[in-house]
């Protein structure tokens, strides 16, 4: 039997709604977005183990997932990370 993985089928649904093009990885304790048109990277969805909430993370110029903004990590409920990520240019630079 397969396993669910509910916050996955909610990334999965969200990016469904916006027209799709982000490829989705779970990988060490959260999920990485990925641009489906040329596989840049988008944005880490980093669990806190708190409820739904994640801390959002954007690929920088040292080719690293890091925290976004400079007073420590931006931990949000996931639905308004996904609004966040959608709505933030710095994302889709590369993508």
């Amino acid at each position: 039997m397969k396993k669910t993985d509910p916050i996955l089928e909610r990334i999965e649904v969200f990016n469904r709604a916006k027209g799709g093009g982000v490829i989705i990885e779970r990988s060490r304790g959260g999920y990485s977005l990925f641009s489906e048109r040329n596989g840049a990277p988008i944005a880490r969805l980093r669990l806190t183990g708190k409820d739904d909430k994640v801390e959002v993370l954007w690929r920088s110029h040292r080719d690293r997932w890091e925290s976004v903004g400079d007073f420590g990590g931006l931990i949000l409920p996931l639905d308004e990370a996904l609004e966040y990520v959608a709505s933030d240019s710095i994302f889709w630079i590369r993508a």
